[in-house]
Parts: C-alpha cells; structure tokens; sequence
C-alpha cells in the first residue's frame, strides 16, 4: 500500500516538476517590457521600498488600478532574492503553476492520468501561456485562480450526482475566486461563476448548481477579500468610485482604454497563439460527444469554459492579449481529450501529438529568443548606470516621460519629479501614464504638487543642496535652460541620463524645500 502512494506522489509531482523546469529556465534572459512589466514591477518595488504594503504606488502616489496581490508577491520575493528580472516574475510564474496543477489534477479525475499529462503539455507548451508565465503583469495570475476555482467547483458539481460532496473542493474554490479578486479585481469571481452557471443552468442540473451556494464558503471568500478594500476605503474615501465604477464599468462599457480591435480579435488570438493544440480541440466536437456518459459533461464544461471567456471579454472594444489567458486552460484539457478519442482509432495520432509538441516548444523558444534580443524600450542600461552614481540626497527627475522600469534598476527608493503640460486638458482623453500619474495624484494632491511638475516650475538655482539627476529624450535639452551645460553620464538609444549640479539644479519654491530625494526615508 505504500509503494502504491508513493507511485502515485509520483505521478502528480514528476511531471508539474518537469513543467517548473520548463518555465523557469527562461524566466531571467530579458530585460522588463516596457509599459506593462516596468509598470507593475515598479509598483511591487516602491511598495517595497517604502514600507508600504496597503496602498500600491506609482511614482509614489497612490495607484488603485488594480488590488495587491501581484505587487504583494513581487515585493516578497525582491525583498528575500533581490533586484533581479526573474524574481520579479515570481507572481505570474505562481499563477502558470496553480494553472497547470489544477488542470491537471481536474484531467485526471475526470478524464485519465494519460489525459492529465498530455493537458498538461498541451497547456505548458501554448506559446500564449508559457509567455504569459514569464511576463510581470498580472493577467497570468489572475488566470491561475480563475482556472483553479473552475476546476475545484465543478469537481464538487460532478460529484454531487453521485451523491458525494466535497467540501475541500468547495473551499479551494472560493478561496481562489477571493485569490482573483485580489489579483485583478471583479473578474476573479464574475467569470467562475459565468462558466460555472452557464453550464449546469445548460444541463439543467439545479442541485449541482444550488450545492455550490455555500456559507462557509462565502464566508472564506470575504474573510480573504474583505480587509484590504476596508482598509483602502478608511484611508482614501474616493477609493471604491474610482476602483470599480472607473476601473471595472467604464473599462468594460467604454472603448476609451487600450487597444480599440474588433470582436473577432480573442478567437484569432486563442487559435494561433495556442498552436499546435487548437487543431485536436475539434476532434471531441464531433456529433453524440457531448452524450457521452463519462466525459460528456466535462466536455460541455471545458467548450462553455472556453468560449465563455472569449465572449466575455470580445464584447468591449478595448482588448488586450493576455486577457484570453483564462480560456488556455480549457483549450489544453480539450486537446487531451481529442487525442485520446483520435488514438483509439488512429495508429499514427501519437506521431503527430509529438510532432505538434516538438513545433510548441520551438515556437515558445523563439518568442523569448525574440524578446531578449529585441526588449521593448528597456531603459535597463540607464538605470544601472545611474545606480551608480546616486547618491542618497540626490534628486532625480523625468522630462516628458515616465520611464516605469526605470526606480527599479536604479534602486531608487523615493519617487522622481516628472515634468510634463499637467495643465493640459488633454491628459484624460488617453489612457497613458499621463493619466494614471494624473488620476494617482487626486488622491493625495500636495505629494502631486511635489512631483508632477510644469516646465514654469523648473528655474536655474531656485533650489539647492543636491544633485539633480535628469533622465530625457536628446531634443529635449535645447528646450530647458537646465540642462545648459549639465553633464551627460549616460545615454541609451534616444535617451540621456544629465547630471545637474547643486548650483543649478531648481526648482520654484513652494515646492522644492519639501521635494523627496532619492534615497531619503521621507516618504510623505
């Protein structure tokens, strides 16, 4: 009896190890892209840095775009490894592992330990999810959870017809749909309970649907939930307007955020970014599978987990890619299942599962090759240089731009000035940095009169006492008297890195005298 135990420990660690080592093996060979990476990562490292661990911050003013549970567990592990790129890509590569460890599990309840291996090939190989477990934002993490409280609810529905009920499973799932909400906000509990009820309401399975209402549960679920938006909204009381009304609804129903693409854009995505697997997902679409006795239902399950995701998420008109993320899950456990139902009938279908394997790894390989040789306007080579110049009561000060990744690899640990028009009526028509700087600064406006600067503010001598170190485009030293005869330290590609002296470097008074400095523990 122990040796089958352990063959069966075996069996589920051997290969999500595997799995890991795939995942991992790449996770540090490019620099942050740039705007997502150096956006969110910057976030975890001033959270860092500042002690600060209920209010997430972009250049030091409070950003409520998204919840903490990403910055949370990037700021833990720079703290305990260090300023490196794959510790900073812990978070997302954590929600690859709860994705691949609940599909599997789930294929091989459901289906069979066989379906349990190739799904999870087929879901660790799709170019859009082993990306995605490498990419510091938070789509890959909240997709995790999401396909963890999937998996865990419909196993406690499956096994309630046969008269069983597990409150384990009912647990996990509302312990990961309180997990998704932490990580990205509503959708960690609106698209379980999308799939979940669409389909047994399709079934008409009423009891099974019913059974996953469950008090302990929800009370799980607050208990994980509530303390954080509690705490945010005491402090910051304009919090839950602009957190869900601005950041949830008007995101979703409006079309002025992120790329505006048409309805068919998530379909084409799902199908070529998880090539070669798209192709065995039709083989269990054929007529009389879904009647299947033994996998008719998980079938329906995974179709409708799928397509509901991508209909959720094509009816806004701003769409990004790894939005999708939620919908690799399914499209890997239909995979399984359609190799499975075409090798009990084909010799050579095994031939081609290892050729599609082979052409998967390629592709994912190739990706990364391609993001480590072109990075996406890193500023990585400036940071590292200007961490070596600064000093703990210097300033530093971005012209036109904020250069997101740019604290971390400079290990600033207090926040730059950014001069730029923030007079302008332009700045909320767009969703850029102008506007999360614009709209993070409402919520402690005399921090925002510190650091988001006009040009008018800016005068040769009006300040001294330290360095200012000046981060911009070339052009734009014709444009500020204070750059005139600054000394140029470094420069990468369009970019410079100016040291102004004490003598000139100023800025007008009211402002300066209570301006943050590098390094300082002032972070008022």
């Amino acid at each position: 009896m122990h040796d089958v135990k352990r063959a069966l420990l075996r069996s589920f660690w051997t290969p999500l190890a595997l799995a890991a080592l795939w995942l991992t093996a790449t996770i540090g060979a490019r620099p942050l892209a740039l705007p997502d990476e150096g956006r969110y990562v910057g976030v975890a490292w001033q959270m860092l840095t500042s002690g600060d661990w209920l209010t997430p911050r972009l250049d030091g003013l409070p950003y409520f775009h998204k919840p903490p549970l990403f910055f949370w567990i990037t700021a833990a592990s720079l703290g305990m490894f260090g300023q490196h790129e794959w510790a900073a890509r812990l978070a997302p590569l954590l929600g690859a592992f709860l994705g691949l460890g609940s599909i599997y599990l789930f294929a091989s309840r459901w289906f069979s330990r066989r379906a349990g291996r190739l799904a999870l090939l087929a879901l660790a190989t799709q170019p859009l999810f082993f990306v995605g477990a490498q990419f510091a934002n938070l789509d890959m993490l909240v997709a995790g959870c999401i396909t963890a409280a999937i998996a865990a609810l419909a196993h406690a529905a499956l096994l309630r017809p046969h008269g069983r009920r597990s409150h384990a499973a009912l647990a996990a799932g509302y312990l990961f749909m309180g997990l998704g909400v932490l990580s990205k906000g509503l959708i960690g509990i609106v698209l379980p309970g999308l799939v979940l009820v669409s389909w047994l309401m399709l079934r008409g399975q009423w009891r099974p649907l019913l059974s996953l209402i469950w008090l302990p549960g929800i009370a799980l679920f607050l208990l994980v939930v509530a303390p954080w938006f509690v705490l945010v909204q005491q402090r910051f009381p304009e919090f839950s307007h602009y957190f869900f009304v601005v950041q949830h609804f008007a995101r979703y129903a409006t079309g002025g955020f992120n790329n505006r693409l048409p309805a068919y854009f998530y379909p084409v995505v799902l199908i070529l970014f998880a090539l070669p697997w798209t192709a065995w997902m039709f083989v269990g679409a054929r007529a009389g599978a879904w009647r299947d006795p033994e996998r008719g239902a998980v079938r329906q399950l995974a179709w409708i987990w799928m397509l509901a995701i991508v209909a959720f998420f094509s009816l806004p008109e701003s769409k990004l890619v790894g939005y999708i993320l939620p919908a690799a899950a399914p499209a890997a456990l239909l995979a399984a299942d359609g190799f499975e139902l075409l090798a009990a009938r084909w010799a050579r279908a095994a031939l081609w599962w290892r050729g599609g394997a082979a052409a998967a790894v390629l592709a994912c390989l190739a990706a990364v090759i391609a993001a480590t040789a072109l990075p996406r306007n890193s500023t990585r080579e400036l940071g590292l240089a200007l961490r070596r110049e600064l000093a703990p009561v210097d300033r530093v000060m971005f012209l036109q731009a904020y250069y997101f990744d740019l604290p971390f690899y400079a290990s600033m640990h207090s926040p730059a000035a950014v001069v730029d028009a923030w007079d302008s009526k332009e700045i909320g028509t767009r969703d850029n940095w102008r506007k999360e700087l614009f709209d993070a600064a409402r919520f402690q406006p005399a921090l925002g009169r510190q650091l988001l600067l006009r040009p008018q503010d800016l005068q040769a001598g009006g300040c001294g006492g330290a360095v200012t170190w000046v981060v911009g485009s070339e052009g734009l030293q014709q444009h500020y008297p204070l750059l005139q005869g600054a000394e140029e330290v470094a420069r990468q590609r369009d970019l410079r890195l100016w040291r102004v002296s004490a003598a000139r470097s100023g800025i007008s008074p009211p402002d300066c005298p209570g301006m943050p400095i590098a390094n300082s523990a002032d972070k008022s």
